[in-house]
C-alpha cells in the first residue's frame, strides 16, 4: 500500500525548480529535500535503456540538443546540461541515491508505446531493477497501464498507481476514441494492481474519481500552481503535486 507519508507531504512537480535549477534535476531534488518536500519525477530510457530522470521524449526544450533522448549515446549525453546549467541529466540511480529515503517519491515512468498500448519494450523492467533494494517511501506511476503491469510483474511489493486524465481527443489524437474513453474511466485500475490514482486537477468532478475516493483511494492531484488552487484542489484531493510556489507543510 501507498505509504501514508504520500498522503500528508506536498509534492514538487519535478522537484523544487526554478530560475537555476531545472525541473528533473539533482538540484531541484535537493532543494525539495531542503524544504521537506516529496518528489515526483519523470522516467525516460537512455543509452542501453538506463533509466534518466527527464520529461521530454526529445532533448531540444531541456538541453538545446537535437534528437530523441534514447537514441542518444551516453558520451554525448554526458556533455549535455539542463537549460542553460551546470545541471546534467540524472540517472535514476542517481536520483535515488540523493533521495536516499529522507522524502517521498514518486516515480512517473513516460509512455513508451506512443498511444498508451502494449508496447512498452523494457523501461519499466529497468525501473524496478533500479529501485531494488531502494529503502525509502516510493511508489510508480504512468498514463499507460501497460507500463504498470509491467513494472508490478518485476517489483510487485512497490505500490503504484495510474496518472489519469480526461484523455481529451486534442492531447491524445493517437489513441483510440474507445481506449480513450477506457482510460478516462480509470478501467484498468484494478488490472494492474493501483492503490492511487495521480489525477488531472481539472477533472476531479469526474464520477469515477469520485467513485475512488469513496472506496478509500487516494486522490493525488496535479499541476497546482497557486495557493488558490490548492485550496480548490484539496476540496477533492488527498494530496497534491504542485509548482511555481512553496506549499504550506
Amino acid at each position: 500500500m501507498l505509504d501514508p507519508r504520500f498522503l500528508t507531504v506536498p509534492i514538487t512537480h519535478r522537484g523544487l525548480h526554478g530560475t537555476g535549477v531545472p525541473e528533473n534535476s539533482i538540484a531541484a531534488a535537493q532543494a525539495a529535500i531542503d524544504a521537506g518536500y516529496g518528489i515526483e519525477c519523470d522516467i525516460q530510457p537512455g543509452p542501453d535503456g538506463v533509466p534518466l530522470v527527464f520529461h521530454d521524449d526529445r532533448l531540444d526544450r531541456l538541453t538545446g540538443a537535437q534528437g530523441l533522448i534514447a537514441a542518444t549515446d551516453a558520451t554525448t549525453l554526458s556533455g549535455l546540461r539542463l537549460l542553460g546549467t551546470d545541471e546534467p541529466v540524472p540517472t535514476l540511480a542517481q536520483f535515488l541515491d540523493l533521495v536516499a529515503g529522507q522524502v517521498p517519491l514518486l516515480i512517473e515512468i513516460k509512455d513508451q508505446d506512443g498511444a498508451c498500448g502494449p508496447d512498452v519494450g523494457t523501461l519499466s523492467v529497468n525501473v524496478a531493477r533500479a529501485l531494488s533494494g531502494y529503502d525509502g517511501p516510493v511508489a510508480v506511476m504512468s498514463f499507460n497501464p501497460h507500463m504498470i503491469a509491467a513494472f508490478r510483474a518485476e517489483a510487485p511489493d512497490v505500490p503504484v498507481g495510474l496518472t489519469t486524465c480526461a484523455f481529451a481527443e486534442a492531447d491524445w489524437s493517437r489513441i483510440a476514441p474507445d481506449r480513450r474513453e477506457e482510460l478516462a474511466q480509470i478501467r484498468d485500475f484494478d488490472a494492474v494492481g493501483a492503490s492511487f490514482i495521480s489525477h488531472d486537477k481539472n477533472d476531479l468532478d469526474n464520477p469515477r474519481v469520485d467513485a475512488l475516493r469513496a472506496q478509500g483511494i487516494p486522490v493525488l492531484t496535479w499541476t497546482i500552481r497557486s495557493p488558490s488552487e490548492e485550496a480548490t484542489a484539496r476540496r477533492a484531493a488527498t494530496n497534491i503535486t504542485f509548482e511555481g510556489y512553496r506549499a504550506a507543510t
